[in-house]
């Protein structure tokens, strides 16, 4: 697609400008991005204010040139550049710029309109007001924090969450990710069936969407559990506290810090390597590494010489175990991928 619109900006940059934009959004729509995501686009892409209003639906969204969220703006000029939500609805998407609208503003608020849609009708034109808890379009519409507080406080009424103090959201990793929203009922631990989760603080409902946001940074912080990738199956995220910050520095695509690297080639050298140096980086004791790996304590100090070679950075000292506790927790944050912004079963 990249490649088209090259060409075609070459012939036609009329025509280039406008394949750009329809990409843009069938990437956005594909991603399953939020209403503020889109008309977020459609201001940067039209370089003008960006509004979409649909009153019968309770969503009002709007956002400046610079990407920059706003308050809702002052009334709508009708001689604006707009397209309609549906046919003989009164929601549109409106482009907040004076003047006749060229080709390519057309595309960008008629491309804008379209994946708006798609996300309205998912998530709040045809989910039915007995749907109960396992209603995917009110849990996306109960953790969308650009959804209106009446939107909002409806969603959390259909999921049965009305008299609820606080609640939590859980996410958990099983061929993607599965999102739900659950009452903070004391210190019970939520049921995870199993997979591995990340789970979200506990907050008043209206805040659901913090906690929805914590879920998935702790969801990264994750391990499978095995030899090969030992760690917590489970993590909370206000019990991260300073590691938090991290997930956003360390993904898939980025590239490992040379202990990350370091790491990667002990693992690779021997099938004991990443259980044994994740006992001993979060073990109180060697001893206790030890009996954790049911091992011998001279089997532990064996293989810590040859892995600390591999390494090429001592672990017994406590700057050396913080190096080896850091470069296993960036590991996890590689492997696991930030999760996509879906909900429901």
């Amino acid at each position: 697609m990249k490649e088209l619109a090259g060409r075609l900006a070459a012939l036609d940059p009329d025509a280039g400008a406008a394949l750009r934009v329809i990409s843009y959004f069938d990437r956005l729509t594909e991603g399953r991005a939020g209403l503020e995501s889109l008309v977020r686009g459609a201001a940067v892409l039209a370089g003008c204010p960006a509004r979409l209003v649909d009153e019968e639906r309770g969503v009002r969204v709007r956002v400046e040139a610079d990407g920059l969220r706003r308050d809702e703006g002052g009334p709508i000029d009708p001689a604006w550049p707009s397209a309609p939500l549906r046919p003989g609805g009164s929601g549109a998407v409106w482009l907040e710029r004076a003047g006749p609208c060229d080709g390519v503003h057309a595309m960008v608020v008629e491309r804008a309109a379209a994946a708006a849609r798609v996300v309205l009708d998912r998530t709040r034109g045809r989910a039915p007001t007995d749907a109960g808890p396992a209603d995917p379009a009110s849990l996306e519409v109960l953790l969308d924090a650009s959804a209106t507080e009446h939107a909002r406080h409806g969603a959390a009424v259909r999921l049965g969450l009305r008299d609820v103090a606080a609640a939590r959201v859980v996410v958990t990793a099983e061929r993607g990710p599965r999102v739900e929203a659950v009452p903070a009922a004391g210190a019970r631990a939520p049921r995870t069936g199993g997979r591995r989760a990340g789970v979200g603080p506990a907050v008043p409902v209206r805040d659901l969407p913090a906690s929805y946001a914590a879920a998935r940074t702790a969801l990264r912080f994750t391990a499978e559990g095995t030899d090969q990738d030992p760690g917590p199956r489970t993590v909370y995220a206000d019990e991260l506290g300073g590691l938090a910050p991290l997930a956003a520095s360390a993904g898939p695509a980025d590239a490992p810090v040379p202990d990350v690297r370091a790491l990667e080639h002990a693992v690779a050298s021997a099938p004991w390597a990443a259980s044994t140096l994740h006992a001993v980086a979060f073990s109180s004791s060697l001893r206790a590494a030890a009996a954790e790996l049911n091992v011998h304590h001279s089997t532990l100090q064996g293989r810590l010489a040859q892995a600390e070679h591999w390494l090429d950075w001592p672990v017994h000292d406590p700057h050396g175990r913080l190096r080896l506790q850091l470069a296993l927790i960036l590991r996890r944050l590689h492997r696991n991928p930030a999760s996509a912004r879906a909900v429901g079963p």
